[in-house]
């Protein structure tokens, strides 16, 4: 499956929450989000944009597949089917 071109920040941070990802805080223009699923924190800060651009998603997705010992493309099912 491919990484959708048209998400949102609004739209990860949504589907993001089923990882146990919340608001911690938001400075300007970047929202940080963390999660304690795994036992330890991780901490991801994603832009607020209206459409994240495909790289930036990318890394996004990418850390939070590591951190979660998943392969990405799991990840990619699971919060876009």
């Amino acid at each position: 499956m491919k990484i959708p071109r048209d998400v949102s920040s609004d739209k990860i941070v949504q589907l993001l929450k089923k990882y146990e990802y919340k608001v911690t805080r938001q400075t300007g223009s970047h929202i940080r989000l963390t999660s304690n699923i795994k036992g330890t924190e991780h901490n991801i800060t994603i832009p607020k944009q209206k459409g994240l651009r495909i790289g930036t998603l990318n890394n996004i997705l990418s850390d939070i597949s590591k951190y979660l010992e998943i392969d990405k493309e799991s990840l990619i099912q699971s919060l876009f089917k």
